[in-house]
């Protein structure tokens, strides 16, 4: 994945100042809303400047008491990289599902991808900034995750080839090329600009047809 741009103090990036959720919540809201507070944290001044203390202070939980609800703040860290990876595989595949024709997959495939990172700014800023952060065994899960995922799109791309539908000299570079083009929005996309996700996605999926050589009017839903 691209590199993520430095976030400002003051930006959407901001660090949370007040507790997430009451302090009478159930544990299951309890837990996610540390993961949100970590995720904002990790985001803000990074994983390594980020101290359990801080997690608790913005969720309202002083101590011990955090411990009882998450063990380290590196189980925070795997879970919201790797749930951030299972999460794009799982609306892949649920992109693709309906239509065999290649051309129509590629486009689905890239607009999952762009609303994802549209909606999920935080996640992708903290997925791409933070991988040496992410000890083992969850670094080689995370990516091995990461692989799957680009294989995905290379895999269509191949198909589309061998179809004689698109025309490229690397499936892979096409691939890479898509998949970065689409976790730019990530650092740039803000609700109530000129495009909605939906909008933006749509451009996106022409984009990515022209990268693969389908041409600007390739495989168009009517």
């Amino acid at each position: 994945m691209s590199s993520a741009h430095s976030a400002s103090r003051h930006g959407p990036y901001e660090r949370p100042h007040r507790p997430a959720r009451p302090q009478g919540a159930p544990v299951a809201d309890r837990r996610s809303a540390i993961r949100q507070a970590a995720l904002r944290l990790f985001a803000a001044q990074g994983y390594r400047s980020t101290t359990m203390a801080d997690i608790g202070a913005a969720v309202g939980i002083r101590g011990p008491s955090l411990y009882k609800h998450v063990a380290s703040k590196q189980e925070l860290l795997a879970e919201i990289m790797i749930g951030t990876m299972e999460q794009l595989i799982a609306d892949n595949i649920a992109a693709v599902e309906g239509t065999e024709d290649v051309g129509e997959q590629l486009r689905r495939s890239v607009e999952a991808h762009i609303r994802y990172h549209a909606r999920h700014r935080l996640e992708a800023f903290v997925g791409n900034r933070e991988i040496g952060s992410l000890e083992q065994p969850d670094q080689d899960r995370l990516l091995g995750r990461r692989s799957d995922y680009e294989r995905r799109f290379r895999e269509l791309i191949e198909q589309g080839a061998a179809e004689d539908a698109f025309h490229v000299q690397s499936a892979r570079v096409a691939s890479y090329s898509i998949l970065d083009m689409g976790i730019g929005v990530s650092s740039w996309f803000h609700d109530g600009g000129e495009f909605s996700v939906d909008q933006l996605a749509y451009q996106y999926g022409d984009i990515a047809l022209r990268i693969v050589g389908a041409g600007p009017h390739g495989s168009r839903r009517r």
